[in-house]
């Protein structure tokens, strides 16, 4: 994808916080249940309390594995809040199990392909190859008057939020990445001190050299 996601801040429907302000302004700082270090979870918590001018640094972390240990863990206190994707997480909004109290949107596209320096040099045209897949089972759904039914059925989504999500979406499977994309990705984590400015590389040495004939602006490293 090379559109965002938009994650909900939740807390558990007992909370007394009722605004993510009020969760910053706890006793002891905010307490976000992550499913790990590292994951998204953790790193949208500290994006988002970054641009409320709130230090990443204060934040605490309770490890909890899953969605299913974000549920246990805010309905038991171990944690006062968590952050998924909204749409995801929305069926447990909905059934007043969680309350959601914020919202942030991603600072870089939804997913990226990675792959091993080993895995490029034997299986580089595979990789393509299963790329072009699915991009040609992107457009499918894209095109398909069934994709709301289809994805609502998949997740136990209401059509009203699958479409909404649908509109937002966009899907990109060209083997190619934006040089100030990249770079944009390397400042935000960066900032909320998960890499260490001195640990920044060039864009161009993180893209595989496997496509060619791209935009200006989109950055391709020689082959490995």
């Amino acid at each position: 994808m090379r559109t965002p996601l938009t994650w909900g801040v939740h807390v558990h429907h007992s909370s007394f916080c009722h605004s993510v302000e009020a969760l910053h302004k706890a006793e002891g700082g905010a307490r976000f249940a992550v499913s790990r270090m590292g994951s998204g979870s953790h790193l949208m918590a500290a994006v988002d309390a970054r641009s409320r001018g709130v230090d990443p640094a204060s934040l605490q972390y309770e490890v909890v594995g899953s969605l299913q240990g974000a549920r246990q863990a805010l309905a038991e206190g171990q944690a006062a809040a968590f952050m998924w994707e909204k749409f995801t997480t929305k069926p447990l909004v909905d059934s007043g199990e969680w309350r959601r109290v914020g919202e942030c949107v991603t600072p870089w596209p939804c997913f990226v392909v990675a792959a091993t320096n080993t895995a490029l040099e034997k299986f580089g045209p595979d990789l393509l190859e299963v790329l072009e897949v699915v991009r040609r089972e992107a457009e499918e759904l894209e095109s398909s008057p069934h994709a709301a039914e289809t994805v609502g059925t998949m997740y136990g989504l209401e059509d009203t939020d699958v479409r909404e999500w649908l509109g937002s979406t966009r899907w990109s499977c060209r083997p190619a990445v934006s040089h100030a994309m990249l770079q944009d990705v390397m400042n935000a984590l960066s900032g909320v001190g998960v890499l260490k400015q001195e640990q920044l590389l060039p864009p161009a040495s993180l893209v595989a050299g496997l496509a060619a004939d791209v935009d200006p602006d989109l950055i391709i490293a020689e082959d490995n």
